[in-house]
Parts: C-alpha cells; structure tokens; sequence
C-alpha cells in the first residue's frame, strides 16, 4: 500500500486516498496514451508550409500542386 508522510511519520493512505491516487494514475495514463497517440499531428504541423505559402503555392501551382507539397508531409508523418 502507497504511504503518505503526515509531520515527518509514514502512515499508509486511507482506502478513499489510495483510490484517488489510482484514479490520478489512471487518468494519467489516458492523457498520456492520447498525447503520444497525437505526436504525428505535432510533427506534422512544425513541418507544414506557414498558411501564407500554402496559399501562395495554391495560387501558383493549383490545388493539385498543394496538395503534393502537403502529401510530402502526411507521407512522413502519417496516422497512425
């Protein structure tokens, strides 16, 4: 059973303060599980055009032509 330190004496936690420690742990997980499950969609972004080339490639190049420069990135970073 996890301790807690109460004036410098280890005491074990009560059982509603052992639950609420694994629920912490628990949710803790979760968060965790989706942030590592997200880590394409912050690669992807520090690597994408800034808007304003976006915009400027498609107004150049045409959708089609957007669409190949971002390809490139979704290619490197896909979902998984």
């Amino acid at each position: 059973m996890a301790k807690k330190n109460v004036n410098g004496v280890l005491m074990d936690l009560t059982p509603e303060e052992e639950a609420q420690r694994i629920a912490r742990e628990e949710q803790s997980a979760i968060e965790q599980a989706d942030y590592d499950a997200k880590k394409y969609q912050r690669d992807r972004k520090a690597e994408y055009p800034a808007i304003e080339d976006q915009l400027d490639d498609i107004y150049h190049n045409g959708i089609d032509g957007w669409k190949a420069t971002i390809k490139v990135t979704k290619d490197k970073y896909p979902k998984p």
